[in-house]
């Protein structure tokens, strides 16, 4: 019979106290369970458990079947602390019933039996089955034949964890860590892992081999603590339990440097670690361990030497060190011991000083220890009094400087090594002083002014002029376009600012400065102008042509604002502009005023402009966007006309009432029209504000009848008035008669003329032209083309044309309805093309007032006309308009002026038209001198060839 759980675990409790101080006899805490090891198991090895108290402790044996264990000859059989282990267990040696026995001087006790059982699962016999013929909804029974096994069949049990994670894990910083935990029970246990504070486990753990392993990377401080494995089935759970523990190594947050210091100076070196647990630190001088004593007082990572002498230089290491690492820090410390030296830090060979001002003269010999400084001007040794002091450092220092304290000083430093001096000059200078400063000014946008800056100083020393706008140096490289420095030597300082704008106002301080003094001067200057942009321009109220405006002044740039202006702009204006305002005049105290004169149904914005007596200011930013409230139209479609269209139909056009003129929404028209002469009108309606066209057909409507037309307007407020009523004529009926007596006779080789009358008989409908058309012989009459007559001309020509081609000509009349009937169709044939040469070997004499040309006659070829004469065309140089001569002989004789250039050239013609024109001819002006028969001959002769590449131009004397 077993004791409930609550008295065992009592009662283990109790024996757990006495066991300590109490001899008794053994009792189990834990006794053998039965076990099924599977025989294709990865697990080479077999736990039986038995767990004993007692005192004296308790001698542990086993049995297998009632006989004794000899742990002793089989080496597979081990008992540990108790339990009995086989390794490599044997289905025959090793199945059957184990009971532990626990002996002492008190006495033995026998656990209960457990066995132990091999679970095996043989293949399918191989044997084939007989086929089995069944009918159609017939039933059957096919009989497995499970292969020989043994296990499955084991009872469920609670899970058992086999295989934990130590109690206590240590963890470095950084590192990953693996916990383990395998459990045993049927059936299977689940395995769960959770720290034992509620924390969450960290998102970045991850979990292996059905949760037997939980893996922690990257393991942090936050990781550490105590983490439970907990394995549940149906029977029950048992849970493990164990501690992960975070350490680091020691790591530097703050290391030793090498120092140099002086002899007799202190000494203060610190470092700092970080670790777990927290380091500990010391010290070590040239490898020795070094403690606090007399002058050396160490304190963890902190060391302090005081009044450092020679023997003290060396190498020093800080160590930081915790159960798990150490780390050293090293430096050097370096102890000097000079006399005075000013190789490198000589005096000052010169120091500048004004007159009341004062001087600091540095003296810094390399030293050590740290001298004494005494100072001799010239060769009297100084005395410190209210005027003349020595700093600890050795500096002299003279304040309300005189004329008197000028001359040479020396310095002498002294220490235990030695001692030096350096000498240097104090030269003392009159102060710079401001004679003219600059002063505030008024002034307005666009005036140019003069700031002055003029100074007196000692003329043996540079002076420097700079100034400053409102605090920022003006670069005048930059900003050149209004700054510039003006004056002469003492007044150089003087600063004009031209074409001053509202930007410019506000504080200029002029600087001086030479080697020994600073000074400066300030201004202010206020700049008046055109007002800033006024504020918060607002609609307070709209109607359908009016808009209550409000806004809020803007500065008025020290000139007082005199006047408003509000302007509009609109999605239909150009720009913004000025409107209507009641009042009309909206002086600089009113901020409300009512704009008028807007039309319905427009999106609106306003902006307010500023004036004052200097000028317009900026505009405001604009309001917000507002539309006006809606009305009935009022403005008339413009243009209303029409005519044409087809038969039968009567067109009507308008031109479009522009949107920001419809007053409202639904706009549209109303279309009247009657018989000219009738009472009674017919009305159309278009909704559409877009429409501009309407066709009235019936058949009733006679051709170019006329109509009193109208066209009136309408939106969703109702009708607005009719256009001024005017006269439409219907469509027209196109001609019904053709042009007769066709004639067409040839110009030239590209061009003929055609001509034809007005039909007999009256057409039905008016003939507004002609149009006349043509194509060659071998071209297709679709594709021939077209020229049209205006009014009652009957003829027209015909250019363009190809030489010795046969053109068939028609005509037809026109109105707008169309083209009447064609007339009968008509041949000509144009005339053969001109001449293709030019005249050749041209060549001129001049002599007297006369120029003589002569050519060589052209042959036309088989395919061209012949020759009926030439053309001889002639212009001044200096003449655009062209003169011509025309002969049928092969030269000509020119009268021509001898005070210019002429520029000719000589083509032939023939009934084909002209043919190609010669190379153009320079013909220069003749002197006065030879025209009169003074110097060389009078005759001069010059061919085509010599000046065919010159650009030649002449004035005409007989006209076309």
């Amino acid at each position: 019979m077993r004791l409930p759980w609550e008295l065992l675990v009592l009662q283990s409790f109790m024996l757990c106290l006495a066991d300590d101080y109490t001899l008794h006899g053994p009792i189990f805490i834990q006794e053998p369970s039965h076990v099924m090891f599977p025989l294709d198991s990865e697990e080479k090895k077999v736990k039986l458990t038995c767990e004993v108290k007692g005192n004296p402790k308790p001698h542990i044996r086993w049995k297998l079947n009632g006989t004794d264990v000899d742990i002793g000859m089989d080496f597979r059989y081990s008992v540990v602390e108790g339990s009995l282990l086989i390794n490599n267990p044997n289905k025959t040696q090793d199945a059957g019933t184990y009971q532990c026995r626990a002996t002492n001087s008190f006495g033995t006790i026998v656990s209960r039996e457990a066995k132990l059982q091999f679970a095996y699962l043989e293949n399918f016999k191989t044997r084939t089955r007989s086929t089995v013929s069944v009918r159609q909804g017939q039933g059957m029974v096919l009989l497995c034949g499970p292969p020989a096994h043994a296990g499955g069949v084991m009872g469920e049990y609670e899970p058992k964890i086999e295989v934990q994670f130590p109690e206590t894990v240590p963890t470095a910083k950084g590192t990953t860590v693996k916990l383990e935990c395998f459990a045993l029970g049927n059936p299977v246990p689940t395995i769960i892992w959770r720290r034992a504070d509620g924390k969450p486990i960290a998102r970045k753990a991850r979990r292996h081999k059905s949760n037997g392993i939980l893996e922690i990377p990257n393991f942090q401080q936050e990781d550490a603590g105590w983490y439970e494995c907990v394995a549940e089935n149906s029977r029950g759970k048992n849970i493990a339990r164990g501690q992960l523990t975070f350490f680091a190594q020691p790591n530097w947050i703050q290391k030793i440097n090498d120092i140099h210091v002086a002899i007799e100076e202190n000494v203060f070196w610190e470092c700092k670690a970080n670790g777990r647990p927290k380091p500990t630190y010391r010290w070590l001088k040239n490898g020795e361990p070094l403690l606090t004593r007399d002058r050396i007082h160490i304190e963890q990572g902190t060391l302090n030497i005081t009044i450092v002498n020679l023997s003290d230089a060396g190498m020093y290491q800080c160590v930081a060190e915790n159960k798990h690492g150490v780390i050293f820090s090293s430096a050097e410390l370096s102890v000097i011991a000079v006399g005075p030296d000013f190789s490198r830090t000589l005096l000052k060979r010169v120091t500048l000083v004004k007159v009341g001002g004062e001087v600091v003269i540095e003296c810094k010999p390399k030293a050590s220890p740290k001298p004494v400084y005494t100072w001799k001007k010239g060769r009297d040794v100084l005395r410190e009094n209210e005027r003349i002091t020595i700093s600890e450092d050795g500096s002299l220092r003279i304040v309300n400087v005189t004329k008197s304290d000028a001359g040479s000083y020396t310095c002498i430093a002294t220490n235990h090594f030695g001692t030096a001096s350096s000498t240097g000059n104090l030269v003392v200078k009159d102060p710079t002083r401001v004679m003219v400063p600059p002063s505030s000014m008024d002034v307005t946008v666009g005036e140019s002014i003069v700031l002055p800056c003029q100074v007196t100083h000692d003329h043996s020393l540079n002076v420097v002029f700079t100034w400053s706008f409102n605090g920022h140096l003006i670069d005048f490289d930059k900003d050149g376009d209004h700054f510039e420095r003006v004056g002469g030597q003492d007044s150089a300082g003087d600063l004009m600012i031209r074409n001053i704008q509202l930007k410019h106002a506000g504080k200029y301080v002029c600087m001086v400065q030479t080697s020994v003094d600073k000074l400066s001067a300030a201004a202010d200057l206020i700049v008046r102008g055109p007002p800033g942009p006024p504020e918060a321009v607002a609609i307070d109220e709209i109607t359908d042509t009016t808009a209550q405006l409000s806004w809020r002044p803007g500065p008025d740039n020290h000139s007082p604002i005199t006047m408003y202006v509000i302007q509009a702009r609109t999605p239909f204006s150009v720009g913004w502009q000025a409107v209507n305002t009641v009042p009309e005049l909206i002086d600089g105290k009113t901020f409300t005023a009512t704009v008028v004169g807007l039309n319905p149904w427009v999106e609106y914005e306003f902006r307010t402009v500023a004036a004052n007596v200097i000028g317009i200011g900026e505009p405001s930013q604009p309001s917000e966007k507002r539309r006006t409230e809606e009305a009935l139209p009022e403005v008339t479609p413009a243009n209303v006309s029409g005519g044409g269209g087809s038969k039968s139909e009567l067109v009507i056009t308008w031109e479009t009432v522009p949107e920001e003129l419809q007053n409202g929404r639904g706009f549209g028209y109303v279309v009247a029209f009657r018989p000219y002469g009738k009472m009674i009108w017919m009305l159309t309606v278009l909704a559409s504000a877009d429409a501009s066209r309407y066709v009235f057909r019936n058949e009733s409507v006679h051709p170019f009848s006329p109509f009193e037309v109208k066209v009136g307007v309408f939106n969703n407020k109702g009708e607005g008035p009719f256009s001024p009523t005017t006269v439409v004529y219907s469509a027209e009926e196109e001609p019904t008669k053709a042009p007769a007596n066709i004639f067409a006779r040839s110009l030239s080789a590209t061009d003929v003329e055609v001509f034809w009358a007005s039909p007999m008989e009256k057409n039905r409908g008016r003939i507004q032209g002609y149009e006349v058309k043509y194509w060659r012989h071998d071209d297709k009459e679709e594709n021939a083309r077209k020229i049209r007559t205006i009014g009652n001309q009957t003829s027209t020509k015909i250019t363009n044309l190809k030489g010795s081609a046969l053109y068939h000509l028609a005509v037809k009349a026109y109105n707008s309805a169309g083209t009447g009937p064609s007339s009968a169709t008509v041949n000509v044939t144009t005339r053969k093309p001109p001449p293709s040469q030019p005249p050749g070997n041209i060549i001129w004499n001049s002599s007297d007032s006369k120029i003589i040309l002569n050519w060589d006659q052209v042959k036309a070829l088989d395919n061209e006309s012949e020759v009926k004469g030439y053309k001889v065309l002639y212009r001044w140089s200096r003449q655009s308009s062209t003169s011509v001569i025309e002969t049928n002989e092969t030269s000509v004789e020119l009268s021509l002026p001898f005070d210019e250039d002429y520029i000719i050239e000589i083509k032939p013609f023939s009934d084909g038209g002209d043919g190609s024109s010669s190379e153009q001819i320079r013909i220069p002006k003749i002197s006065n001198a030879y025209a009169r028969g003074a110097g060389p001959s009078t005759s001069n002769a010059c061919t085509l060839s010599a000046i065919s590449t010159i650009m030649l131009s002449l004035t005409a004397r007989s006209s076309l």
